[in-house]
């Protein structure tokens, strides 16, 4: 199984969504199923078929996040350096052909919000950042060709 490397807080937020799920959409879709049984004929009902697949995509997504926190290891943000683009950096690159700075946060796959400015760390733009210093200048190739960025700022 992948280590998943993730914050505090994001292990938190997983913790409380896997709670959610098995103490309240859990027993919800229980009770949907055994509404739709209590009306007859199963080879017909739309509502028991419904809530059968509603419970199995639920089952996948409980199994989904309990390995997810089975194979997190959590990240000490306080020794986390700002020499090199690592993991939990807040990176302001520029944009060397539009001269427009962006900043993002370098997080797990499953902390990752672009909304929010916090991209996972296995997208091609993370990739090209990691290991680079304030100056560098990265080349880095997308689906639609290559961008290059100058890295302006490294904090955390």
């Amino acid at each position: 199984m992948a280590v998943t490397y993730m914050t505090e807080d994001g292990y938190r937020k997983l913790k409380e969504e896997l709670a959610y799920m098995e103490s309240v959409q859990r027993p919800e879709i229980s009770r949907q199923i055994a509404e739709a049984r209590d009306k007859g004929d199963l080879s017909e009902n739309a509502e028991y078929d419904a809530a059968k697949e509603a419970q199995g995509m639920l089952e996948a997504k409980i199994v989904q996040l309990k390995g997810l926190i089975a194979s997190a290891r959590l990240i000490d943000e306080k020794s986390i350096g700002t020499d090199t683009v690592q993991i939990m950096n807040k990176v302001t690159i520029r944009n060397i052909k539009t001269k427009k700075d962006m900043t993002y946060t370098l997080v797990s796959e499953s902390e990752a919000d672009l909304k929010s400015g916090k991209i996972a760390v296995n997208t091609p733009i993370a990739q090209g950042l990691m290991g680079k210093k304030v100056g560098d200048v990265a080349e880095i190739k997308v689906p639609s060709g290559t961008m290059t960025f100058e890295i302006m700022e490294i904090s955390v």
